[in-house]
């Protein structure tokens, strides 16, 4: 996987950094709180309407707006101030917990007010992926920065982790969504302070003069670059078609016959995974052969996800969500720390919001895609499907993407120019 192991200072010498630690805590915040959220917006859309469309169309909700204000949130990241950014977009997330939670207790929420605030968790979101993934480099120094890619992934797989089992287990001891939406709320308002405090390094002047080449130039630079494009569009159809997560609570309830704190296991499980593999990458790093082993990753992760499409038992489904997972983990690194190192400054938000379009999509439309399939083919042929194509995407990716299948390193290209 990688070269000897990093001594310990220099793995986590990324939180030598007081800013990076104040981004890796509001972070985890802020994830930990929408995971909460989506746990219990699905256990409730579900109970409400006991359709698997309704799952897939609450993914649609929080992708149509990432996909038509990608230009603009790419752009913005580029000439406003990202931390600024962050702050308002984690207030904004805060927010629509808080309308969940009055509309909860008020007894006025309905699926059409819960798709409303989905629209706008999307909208929020939109603007908060490119800065977040821009602001990184200027926490730390450039030369520190794989050992920061490893960490950011990390936290966000433990935020992952503990999110959705924190979500299922209040959901269950209320014995209702009102406390996981006030827990979300709170919990984004603590990451709104602790981005407030944090400051970023200067890097010179990101203005540039208006024009649309200007705002095109993330998709023209991904284009450009066939590792990288490779990268994120083999994430993009894996996860299309083999992501299951939106399917859980049906898995939850009808298949598995579990409730709320089922569910929270289940959406932990590729969790667990996923901060396991990251651990491992912040101290052993890739160094050789990364378009080999992403490959097999993704096909891993479409055998796991057939796996778990025919489980009947909880403990073997939560082991096929995390070895999942993991798989996805090497995926996500690989294409992260290729993107931050080939991507000028300057084009680091509009590069980042061309790559949450890739994910969006992968995540956000793949939950409409298989509540679709779902309703089409029933919830285990969706499954089985999805990992099937996971890995036909996988086979047909490796030839037609020869500078991938051969990539050895992560390094700059040549001209950026």
């Amino acid at each position: 996987m990688g070269q000897p192991w990093s001594t310990k200072a220099e793995a986590q010498i990324a939180f030598t950094y007081p800013d990076f630690v104040l981004y890796q805590a509001a972070r985890l915040f802020v994830v930990v709180s929408t995971e909460m959220q989506s746990v219990a917006v699905g256990w409730q859309l579900y109970e409400m309407t006991r359709k698997p469309l309704a799952l897939g169309l609450a993914g649609l909700a929080q992708f149509l707006p990432g996909m038509i204000l990608f230009l603009v949130s790419g752009h913005a990241a580029d000439r406003i101030d990202r931390r600024k950014i962050l702050f308002v977009c984690y207030a904004g997330f805060g927010l629509c917990s808080g309308f969940l939670f009055f509309a909860n207790v008020s007894h006025r929420a309905s699926v059409f007010a819960i798709y409303i605030v989905l629209v706008l968790v999307g909208v929020v979101r939109s603007f908060s992926g490119p800065a977040s993934r821009a602001i990184v480099p200027h926490l730390v120094p450039e030369e520190h920065f794989p050992s920061a890619v490893a960490w950011v992934a990390m936290v966000y797989q433990a935020a992952t982790l503990l999110g959705p089992a924190l979500g299922g287990l209040v959901y269950a001891v209320a014995q209702g969504p009102s406390a996981v939406y006030a827990t979300a709320m709170i919990s984004a308002a603590v990451a709104s302070v602790m981005t407030a405090r944090m400051s970023t390094r200067a890097t010179g002047d990101r203005r540039e003069e208006f024009s649309s080449k200007m705002v095109l130039a993330g998709l023209h630079f991904i284009f450009r670059q066939k590792v990288v494009l490779g990268s994120v569009s083999l994430d993009l159809f894996a996860v299309l078609f083999g992501g299951a997560v939106a399917l859980l609570p049906v898995y939850a309830r009808d298949i598995l016959h579990t409730g709320p704190w089922g569910l929270g296991l289940l959406r932990s499980s590729p969790g667990i995974g996923a901060l396991v593999m990251a651990l491992l990458l912040a101290y052993r790093p890739l160094r050789r052969r990364v378009g080999v082993t992403l490959l097999w990753c993704v096909a891993g992760f479409g055998v796991f996800t057939i796996l778990f499409g025919v489980s009947r038992s909880l403990w073997l489904s939560m082991l096929a969500l995390l070895l999942a997972g993991a798989c996805d983990m090497v995926s996500v690194i690989i294409r992260n720390t290729l993107i931050q190192v080939t991507t000028p400054d300057t084009m680091r938000g509009r590069v980042n919001a061309v790559e949450m379009i890739f994910i969006g999509a992968s995540n956000e439309f793949g939950e409409f895609e298989s509540g679709v399939t779902a309703q089409w083919f029933g919830i285990v042929p969706a499954v089985v499907l999805g990992g099937i194509g996971a890995l036909t995407v996988t086979i047909l990716w490796a030839w037609t993407f020869p500078d991938l299948r051969n990539a050895d390193r992560i390094a700059k290209p040549p001209d950026l120019a």
